[in-house]
């Protein structure tokens, strides 16, 4: 679960503040998130900004939904995010769909009606020249370490569950997860973006 105090029931009565507090804690991991996923020859038809944006919109709507005791903020928050980047490869490769070589123009995700706060913090997170680093670093790394730092590091899904989607023991992946951590603090790289897995 997320540290310090659950301003999750606060939220889902209603507090927008609140829910503001919980998704600002994500999405610096949220935004690394997406500029690892979206390879730099789709930014012209979907950017990490505009991902992060519409997962505010789509997790303030769905948010009376969430059940903090079954799962973290964090998991719940990248289970809506993933499914908006399935609409966006899913456009991607529909017929009329922006397609690489494409009109460049197309944005694949229209954003309407989003908060102040939602755009600020898309704005924040675009500036902050650490994040960039931090996802360069994650796709320097080899396929299976990177697929460990994104979903057990920053979609925060169990070392169980990473072990079951790659066909690993759990002790392989804790044993893995443990030398990537070294390597992030050796590299000076943001480990604060990092869930607690376990």
């Amino acid at each position: 679960m997320e540290p310090t105090s659950d301003p999750a029931p606060s939220a889902q009565a209603g507090d927008g503040a609140r829910f503001t507090e919980l998704y600002e804690r994500i999405a610096p991991a949220l935004y690394t998130w997406a500029e690892v996923r979206i390879r730099p020859e789709l930014r012209s038809f979907v950017d990490p900004q505009d991902v992060v944006q519409e997962v505010w919109c789509r997790a303030w709507k769905a948010f009376r939904g969430f059940d903090p005791a079954s799962q973290s903020f964090r998991y719940w928050l990248f289970r809506v995010a993933k499914n908006v980047m399935l609409e966006v490869f899913r456009e991607l490769r529909s017929p009329d769909g922006g397609v690489p070589g494409g009109d460049p123009s197309k944005r694949l995700l229209v954003l309407r009606d989003v908060p102040d706060s939602a755009t600020a913090v898309s704005q924040r997170l675009a500036r902050d020249e650490r994040l960039k680093l931090f996802a360069q670093w994650i796709g320097s790394l080899e396929e299976d370490e990177r697929l460990l730092v994104v979903h057990l590091g920053l979609e925060g899904m169990t070392q169980a569950e990473v072990a079951a989607r790659l066909s690993l023991s759990r002790d392989a992946i804790a044993k893995r997860w443990q030398r990537l951590l070294s390597r992030v603090g050796e590299q000076g790289v943001m480990r604060e973006l990092l869930a607690e897995a376990g």
